[in-house]
């Protein structure tokens, strides 16, 4: 191709598959490249487009997923917050990350009735939510995203799980997705450590020699939490931060759980 011009040209078409509980499903994978001028960047199915830096780490399927969920999964038992559910992890191609739970809601009778002749009155049946004990489904993320991007989401996704599954009453979403995008930032940090260790010594690092790119992909990912000017991602992260910088996570969390807020 000449760099002068817009041009493409199919390079890769096939598909991939990805589990979805016991059954299989495929979709398939278009994959165009472009150049024009200094940027070369490959096109996904839905035509979102990947540079090639991103394709590097890009994380396209279920399985390609799981030992970074493998991952996260360990760093969040490192913090004494097991995920003792195994949740499973799916990429998904319509949303860029979502934590599916379960619950059902059943009618219950609070009051006695009241006979009068042939009749029963003051009934009072009210809406009651019946929470399934392994009420945490499935955790969607979007396919096609380098590992860190993914890993972000995945731990972001991973609080919401951990949660449910302990019981936290109904959080308000600045709250709730507050100290997710914590927990998303601490994993963010233990990432930008562990590429510090490797290069400031001979051994290799667990997870590996990490590039130019992704240090600085890490870095950008942790400036955008920070800097996010949402009420609820934005605001809900800097309360959050602000309370586990100054009483710990566990004593933050027990907080949440006695009042629904963050500490003061």
């Amino acid at each position: 191709m000449q760099s002068d011009s817009l041009s493409t040209e199919l390079i890769l078409s096939g598909s991939r598959s990805t589990a979805l509980h016991t059954n299989m499903m495929k979709h398939p994978v278009v994959v165009a490249v472009k150049e024009w001028s200094q940027y070369i960047y490959l096109i996904l199915d839905d035509v979102r487009k990947l540079c090639l830096e991103c394709l590097d780490s890009s994380i396209m399927d279920t399985h390609e997923c799981q030992p970074l969920y493998l991952e996260i999964q360990e760093f969040y038992e490192s913090l004494m917050m097991k995920v003792e559910q195994q949740v499973t992890g799916h990429n998904h191609q319509a949303t860029i990350g979502l934590c599916l739970s379960e619950e059902q809601t059943v009618n219950t009778i609070l009051r006695r009735p009241k006979i009068g002749g042939y009749r029963i009155t003051d009934m009072s049946p009210e809406p009651y939510t019946l929470v399934r004990k392994c009420e945490v489904t499935a955790i969607l993320i979007l396919y096609g995203l380098p590992r860190l991007l993914t890993g972000l989401i995945l731990a972001h996704e991973m609080m919401h799980a951990w949660l449910r599954l302990k019981g936290y009453p109904n959080l308000s979403p600045k709250v709730e997705r507050g100290i997710c995008h914590v927990l998303a930032h601490l994993w963010l940090d233990s990432e930008i450590n562990a590429a510090s260790a490797t290069s400031s010594s001979s051994g290799s690092s667990k997870k590996g020699k990490k590039s130019e790119f992704e240090k600085k992909l890490c870095e950008w990912l942790i400036q955008r939490i920070e800097s996010d000017t949402s009420a609820v991602y934005g605001d809900g992260f800097r309360e959050g931060n602000k309370a586990v910088l100054k009483y710990g996570l566990r004593r933050t969390l027990d907080h949440i759980r006695l009042k629904g807020s963050f500490p003061c």
